[in-house]
This record gives C-alpha cells, sequence and structure tokens, in this order.
C-alpha cells in the first residue's frame, strides 16, 4: 500500500463518525445520497431508487473514498474492463460480460450480437415447433451456469413461462429425480451448461440424464440436447449436433455469464422479447457505470459503504433482505457474485490484502426473515449493514392489503434500525444507529432484474478496485475439487479423519 492510500485509509479511520439521527438533521440528506436509473422512452420511463441516505456515509467520507477511487484509478481500471483488456491478470483473459449487454470493446459486442442472433434463432424454433412437442427443458449446470439462470426463471416465470424449466445444480441425485418426476421425456429437453464442458457434477448429471431420456422412450437422446459452452469443440467431441451448441466467450466468467447463452434457459422460459429487456435493463445501469463519475456513480457510492463498513467499521457480514417472494433467490446469486468474487487474500498483484476483503453476504425474504434473523439485527451484538429491496408494483391480484403490508413493513424496518427505541428496561432497549439501504423498484419486470443483478455486477467491481483485488478468477473454488477428484482416482492418503469418513462412507481409496 503507497503512503499516499494508507494516508487515505488513516483519514477514513479517523474521521469522527456522527449517529444516522445527528446526519439526517441535513434537510438535503435524502436527495445528496438517494438516486435513480432509468431506462425506456422519457414519458414512460422505469427504474430502480437507490437510497444509501440510511447509511453513515457523510460529506467527509464521500470526500475521501472519491480520492481513494482516483488514487487507486478506478476510471482506468473501469475503462480497461470495458474495453476488452485482459484485466483478469491471474489468468491472462479479460472480463467482458458487459459486451453480452452492448457495452464493450465493438469487436466483442459484435460477436456477441452474433452469438444471441444464434440463441435467438433456436429459441425462436424450439417455441415454433422444430424439435417436437416442448413442454420441459431441464437445465443442468452449476455455480454461475445455474444460480442466474434458477433466479431468472423463479423471479420471471410466477405467472407463465412458455417452457417448464427445471434447474439442477447438485450433484446429489435426489435433485435430478426431483426434475424427473416432473417431465415427460418425450417432451422433455436437457440442456448441459458448462463453460469448459468438463465439470464432473454437471458432466455426471448430463449422462443420467440422457440415460433417463433413453429409458424413457426417446430413440435418439442426444438429439434432445442443447449445449451451453465456451468449449463447443468439445460439445461435439461430448455427442451434441453443432447446430444446438451454443457457444459464449471465454472472456465470460461463469458468474456473469447469465447474459450470454447459458441465459438460453432464461429465454426458453420467457420469450425472446422480454430476453432483450433483461439485457436492456442491465445496459442502462452499465452506461450509467461507464459515464458517472465519483459519488454520483451509484454502484461506486454502494461499494464506499460497503469498504466503510467492512474496513472501517469491522463488519464481517452485509444482509440482504427482498420484500419480494419473486427475489427469493436473490441472495443466494449474490453470495456467489460477492464472496467468490472478492473472496481474496492477495492483490492483484498477488501481495497480502491489507485489511478485510468481501463481507459474508447472506439474506433471506421479507416478512418471513423478520420472525426469523432480525432480533439479532436490532438488537445483537454484530453491527450489520442491511440491503432491503421491494418493488412499487404488486407481483400479485389478491387484495391491494397484502402488497401495502409487504412495503410499510420493508419502509419500518430500515427507519426502526436507523431510530432505535430508548427504554430504561434492557430487554426492550433499542439502540438504534444501525445502517441500511433501500432499492425501491418501479416495477419487477425483465429489464428491472436485468438492472438489479448488473448494478451488483459493478457494485462488486468497485469493491475490488477500492480493494485492490482481482474479482475475476476464483482459484479458492478449485482445491476441493481437486482433492475429491484425487479421492475418486484412488491411491491417495489423506489426513486421519478424512481416511476414517471414507471408511466409513464405504468409499475404497483403491
Amino acid at each position: 500500500m503507497s503512503d499516499a492510500i494508507g494516508s487515505i485509509w488513516g483519514a477514513l479511520k479517523a474521521h469522527e463518525q456522527k449517529s444516522l439521527l445527528e446526519l439526517f438533521e441535513d434537510p438535503d440528506r435524502v436527495a445528496k445520497l438517494s438516486d435513480r436509473i432509468e431506462w425506456g422512452e422519457a414519458e414512460a420511463a422505469a427504474g430502480i431508487q437507490f437510497d444509501w441516505s440510511k447509511t453513515h456515509l457523510d460529506e467527509t467520507l464521500l470526500g475521501a473514498f472519491e480520492q481513494l477511487t482516483d488514487a487507486m484509478d478506478f476510471a482506468g481500471k473501469r475503462a480497461a474492463m470495458l474495453g476488452g483488456a485482459k484485466i483478469n491478470n491471474t489468468e491472462g483473459r479479460a472480463a467482458e460480460h458487459t459486451a453480452q449487454r452492448g457495452v464493450g470493446a465493438e469487436a466483442s459486442v459484435e460477436e456477441a450480437m452474433a452469438l444471441h442472433a444464434r440463441m435467438k434463432m433456436l429459441v425462436e424454433a424450439i417455441h415454433d415447433g422444430a424439435l417436437g412437442d416442448v413442454k420441459h427443458l431441464i437445465h443442468v449446470g452449476i455455480g454461475g451456469s445455474a444460480l442466474g439462470p434458477a433466479l431468472a426463471i423463479d423471479a420471471l416465470t410466477r405467472d407463465l413461462a412458455k417452457v417448464d424449466v427445471h434447474v439442477v445444480s447438485n450433484i446429489d441425485g435426489v435433485a435430478l429425480e426431483q426434475a424427473f418426476e416432473a417431465c415427460d421425456p418425450a417432451t422433455t429437453l436437457v440442456a448441459v451448461a458448462s463453460k469448459t464442458f468438463t465439470t464432473i457434477e454437471t458432466m455426471t448429471n448430463a449422462a443420467s440424464a440422457l440415460k433417463w431420456l433413453g429409458e424413457g422412450g426417446v430413440d435418439d437422446p442426444f438429439g434432445r440436447v442443447v449445449a451451453l459452452t465456451a468449449s463447443p469443440e468439445k460439445a461435439v467431441e461430448w455427442g451434441v449436433d453443432e447446430t444446438r451448441v451454443l457457444p459464449f466467450n471465454e472472456t465470460v466468467g461463469g458468474r456473469y455469464s447469465l447474459w450470454s447463452s447459458i441465459g438460453f434457459p432464461v429465454a426458453l422460459a420467457i420469450g425472446w422479447e422480454e430476453f432483450e429487456e433483461f439485457l436492456a435493463g442491465a445496459q442502462a445501469v452499465d452506461m450509467h457505470f461507464r459515464d458517472t463519475d465519483g459519488r454520483d456513480n451509484l454502484a461506486l457510492r454502494a461499494a464506499f459503504a460497503d469498504q466503510y463498513y467492512t474496513r472501517v467499521r469491522g463488519c464481517q457480514t452485509r444482509a440482504v433482505f427482498a420484500y419480494d417472494e419473486r427475489l427469493g433467490l436473490f441472495p443466494d446469486y449474490l453470495q456467489q457474485l460477492e464472496m467468490e468474487s472478492n473472496g481474496k487474500s492477495v492483490t492483484a498483484e498477488g501481495d497480502p490484502v491489507e485489511g478485510p476483503t468481501a463481507p459474508v453476504t447472506w439474506g433471506g425474504v421479507g416478512t418471513d426473515a423478520q420472525h426469523a434473523v432480525f432480533q439479532l439485527l436490532h438488537q445483537g451484538t454484530h453491527l450489520i449493514p442491511v440491503d432491503f429491496i421491494a418493488s412499487i408494483a404488486p407481483g400479485d391480484m389478491l387484495d391491494p392489503a397484502h402488497h401495502r403490508i409487504l412495503l410499510t413493513n420493508c419502509f419500518a424496518q430500515g427507519a426502526a434500525l436507523m431510530a432505535g427505541k430508548a427504554s430504561d428496561d434492557g430487554a426492550r432497549n433499542f439502540e438504534g444507529n444501525r445502517p441500511s439501504a433501500t432499492m425501491l423498484c418501479d416495477d419487477l419486470d425483465a429489464a428491472t432484474l436485468g438492472a438489479l443483478i448488473a448494478f451488483h455486477e459493478h457494485r462488486t467491481f468497485a469493491n475490488a478496485v477500492l480493494m485492490g483485488v482481482n474479482p475475476f478468477d476464483q482459484f479458492g473454488v478449485e482445491l476441493g475439487k481437486q482433492m475429491a477428484n484425487s479421492i475418486e482416482a484412488g491411491g491417495n492418503q489423506f489426513d486421519a479423519s478424512t481416511e476414517t469418513l471414507l471408511e466409513a462412507a464405504g468409499i475404497s481409496q483403491g
């Protein structure tokens, strides 16, 4: 860490912080820390309101973080990412997920659009009956190849899906059998999503799905398979016809891949027009992120708060609560995005990180979570920043009282965390001064979901730049998998505990 950067962090840590109630003595505070990102035609624009006023960010902190942004060359690193430079230095590749949404190096955008056109033709051909009567899709993947599709399908197909999609990621056979129970082999396709087309969990599940198709009377099981991969030659070698191989570029990382052909099951479920709206919402956030600097850049502003609570206040976790049943999988999605990206202990240059990196991301769905974990948030000894996400428009057709109560609970929780309530009875005392942020969507449609996901991608990148880490590799995921492969291969010696567990489970070591 340079002297200049160390000095900035020193100033951040030395800053005498006012309470949230004191900060709200500024009548313009909400206006200063609450902004919208919008998309669509001006007269019918939709968007998301991002309110960070209930955090401890103040003028001094914002100014210091802007200095840190300059010292860490945020603008240069942002331009490098969007320009297609090899910013993933440990793997020697670019990170071009935004090109899938139309923002990035011109050649990369053109390639992404061509691959989207290929995917569109297959999606529409399936909808038109080219592969027979297709009612179900079993989508097999893991990590980013499953979490993103599962989130989008769960959020966007509550009313109606053009094709019933079942996302299977776990190698536990119970998960795959559950999908089999819900599907008819005669009307089912299988999508195999793997960047390398070698992931053991995915390929094992795929083989079992093919066997199920064959046992269910499908003469040509491989004829019912669509491959989603950055290694198309391996998919063809495995047995998938090249007309049903949907490639994506290796510069699209797994947890950033929903916008590529990994989004095929989403497009199949919601239709291509809505999938394009999904991309458009993300693109609106991309353009805001690209064109806006300092505290006005909303993803960067969120990262300022993240860094303050993690590095200055010592918060080890960050909670996310979606007050919308359709976003029930959103905390799960963010866990991978944030912790796999920024859960590092060395900088991009390989030096030890000076200070904590990614906090533990966790959360749930309101109002269920209020009756499960909010006791700790309000009165526990841990300081935990909270994000609330809600939609003004309801997702149901029931009595409006349902949605009104949902929203009032969401807003009341943030107000209560901030204000607290004093009592001489310690058990009933709420100290308050606990931070939260709110993302209030006009509606929860495809464009909004795309915008929410893109916002958190850029927030993750901004945090990485401020910490000096590379958010695009994930070597920590590999060691356990390598050891599992060693067990499968046999002939390896492990610690006494592991050897005892293997013996108890009847797993031979050869």
